[in-house]
């Protein structure tokens, strides 16, 4: 997704965070917020920002800190707490230099590059492959090339929880905007002895990731094409 513009300044909280984060639909998120905006109880007047979604346009808003607070308070003051903890994490890690970043945040960092540098190498070795004053055999290595560096991107993929045979409720939730409760899920699961794989997150450490069957059969979501 393509975020049409980002705010100006200041540290943030998306109205997509705060559904997630809340599990509600962002739609009812977007409602409280305007709801809000029209009694002049928000901070300050905000318009929507835009992301991209399957060639479509969605509104979204960005939040300082009193106001994501405010929204919750009127969504569902039960998750109060839990978006406090969140803008402390956020606080905290704005607040931490470079040589203070846990283990697992320079793995993710480590594992995001290489994916990147692969992904790369993929897309250079298929390009020159497909040049016809290439040889059958030069052609032979060039596309071995990229296919090693495919099944590596994949796997890494596969590790951060994000590839077509599974999801987490993070990585389907920050595609479509969409809540989604992981029970379902693990009910699905257990009744078919499946075992969902665990996965890196940057904030937990490890979560669960639900097989692309799961998705489809539970939430109608197929992960194959949300990717």
């Amino acid at each position: 997704m393509n975020d049409l513009m980002q705010p100006a300044s200041g540290q943030t909280m998306s109205s997509r965070e705060i559904a997630s984060m809340c599990q509600k639909e962002h739609k009812n998120v977007l409602r409280v917020i305007r709801d809000l905006i029209d009694g002049q109880i928000l901070a300050a007047q905000i318009e929507p920002l835009k992301f991209e979604y399957r060639s479509q346009w969605f509104d979204y808003y960005e939040l300082n800190k009193r106001d994501s607070l405010v929204v919750v308070a009127r969504l569902s003051p039960e998750f109060t707490a839990a978006v406090v903890d969140r803008w402390q994490e956020l606080e905290a890690a704005q607040a931490k230099p470079p040589a203070q970043l846990t283990t697992l945040e320079i793995l993710q960092m480590a594992m995001q590059a290489e994916q990147g540098r692969l992904q790369a190498i993929a897309e250079r070795d298929h390009a020159i492959a497909t040049k016809a004053q290439i040889g059958s055999k030069r052609e032979a290595t060039a596309m071995a090339t990229a296919s090693a560096a495919s099944r590596k991107v994949n796997a890494l993929q596969a590790e951060l929880g994000r590839c077509k045979s599974h999801a987490t409720i993070i990585a389907v939730q920050n595609v479509t905007g969409e809540s989604y409760k992981w029970q379902p899920l693990r009910k699905w699961c257990k009744e078919r002895g499946i075992k969902p794989i665990e996965v890196v997150d940057p904030r937990w450490g490890k979560v669960k990731s639900w097989p692309a069957q799961a998705w489809l059969e539970v939430h109608s979501v197929d992960i194959s094409t949300e990717h």
